[in-house]
């Protein structure tokens, strides 16, 4: 998401390069090009115009330091400029009470249930709450049918009433469960609806009504541009809702919504769907949104993941088995699987400052891990354990095994072999020996 945009960006600040200073007229003909750039990624044209107007009446009105070329400046005053328009600070969810309730609202399609499956397993498994879904999609078929499966992936109870059609009932009697069992957190699951069908709006007015939730979330599918922003406002004027989850970001789409929607509605985007996966869910955070935006990557959002999967007890154990070398496929394996769960590949990589644009053409499977897990997957356990006993016949086999061939086994055998001798030098301090051996390796290709 937002490569368009970042490219139009970087070619309007080209205007300012080799320039002495700031002036009106390049000043004007730079913030014309990145109103186009806006307008292209289908921002709102008064917001796309409101922007372009601040940041022209802060760059005329600044004193530019030697030490800081006009280019420079403008992208500082373009990147604080946009999360400004995105909302400026990340803000939570408010779950106070006991248990707390959060009502899901949105259009048919938008992914609400999935949403809702991701939400109650960042709960579970960040804030260690106990998540009671509730299943008020009576209209859908297979909709409960659905929402049991989503559950079913991440351990969380699901509450429905099959024969039932009266959502108000259904979301009492699941608070009153939630309480009878310890669940401190209720996620109501509701039917998508348009804003110019008056029934269903009034139903989802009802439901908020008597359940009085402690956050009312709308959830836009981020490909559908303006037409996201347009809806958002008709529920807001409605149903009054505390903040936007935006999903799909992922998807082929021109970001738009992401930065128009906010200014529209005055209302904060919470959360981002980033993939099919029950992981891939992060807070909205609109600096750090900006500086994907302008090509800085994210690396606070990088660390961030990787903390998630970060275990102290396995780490330790890992290091213990580095030293001896004693690091074995199954650790290997193990690594593979935390890296996964992290997110999109392209995604992770894309949040290394510099990445992002060299990668933006070459296409990095999901999948890039599946001939590497075919393989040591077929190893018996004695051999993942004791990769030394892995001779031509075994490598043969399992080759067979995995649908490869004898040329990838042994590649990766030798990567593995490789690997261990670099991680025993760390963990036993011998960086100068490591030094020495990387000098001996070929450069990596530049982009």
């Amino acid at each position: 998401m937002f490569e368009n945009l970042s490219d139009r960006l970087e070619r309007s600040f080209k205007i300012l390069k080799g320039e002495g200073k700031i002036t009106e007229i390049n000043v004007a003909e730079t913030l014309k090009d990145v109103r186009r750039a806006l307008l292209d990624a289908d921002v709102n044209y008064k917001v796309a115009k409101t922007f372009t107007d601040t940041v022209k009446q802060k760059a005329m009105g600044m004193n530019v330091l030697n030490a800081v070329k006009p280019g420079q400046l403008m992208v500082k005053l373009v990147h604080d400029e946009l999360a400004e328009l995105m909302g400026g600070e990340s803000v939570g969810l408010n779950l106070k009470s006991k248990p707390a309730i959060i009502l899901m609202s949105g259009l048919q399609g938008s992914g609400k249930t999935t949403f809702s499956g991701k939400l109650a397993n960042m709960l579970k498994q960040k804030q260690h709450k106990r998540p009671l879904l509730v299943a008020c999609d009576v209209y859908r078929p297979a909709a409960i049918q659905q929402l049991k499966v989503v559950a079913g992936q991440i351990a969380v109870p699901v509450y429905s009433e099959d024969d039932n059609k009266n959502v108000v009932e259904i979301a009492h009697h699941a608070i009153a469960e939630a309480k009878a069992k310890g669940n401190d957190v209720v996620i109501i699951d509701t039917a998508g609806r348009l804003a110019i069908d008056e029934e269903m709006m009034n139903e989802i007015e009802t439901l908020k009504n008597a359940v009085q939730p402690d956050e009312t979330l709308f959830v836009v599918d981020s490909m559908t541009g303006q037409d996201a922003v347009n809806t958002a406002k008709e529920f807001n004027d409605r149903l009054d809702f505390d903040g936007v989850v935006l999903t799909k970001l992922d998807g082929d789409t021109r970001g738009g919504a992401a930065l128009s929607i906010r200014s529209v509605v005055t209302k904060p985007i919470k959360f981002v769907g980033t993939g099919e996966k029950m992981e891939a869910i992060d807070a909205f955070h609109p600096s750090r949104m900006a500086d994907r935006i302008l090509g800085m990557g994210d690396i606070v959002s990088l660390v961030e993941r990787a903390q998630e999967q970060y275990d102290e007890e396995e780490a330790r154990r890992l290091q213990k088995k580095i030293q001896k070398n004693k690091f074995d496929f199954n650790d290997f394996l193990n690594q593979i699987n935390q890296i996964k769960k992290m997110g999109n590949l392209k995604d992770l990589a894309s949040m290394i400052p510099g990445v992002g644009k060299a990668i933006k053409d070459i296409d990095i499977d999901d999948n890039a891990f599946k001939g590497i897990e075919a393989i040591i997957q077929s190893m018996t356990p004695k051999e993942r354990t004791h990769p030394e006993i892995l001779n031509t016949s075994r490598r043969q086999r399992i080759a067979k095994g995995s649908g490869t061939n004898i040329q990838e086994v042994n590649r990766l055998i030798k990567q593995f072999d490789q690997t261990r001798k670099m991680m025993k030098m760390v963990t036993g301090g011998g960086m100068g020996k490591m030094a020495g051996m990387m000098k001996g390796m070929p450069k990596m290709p530049k982009f």
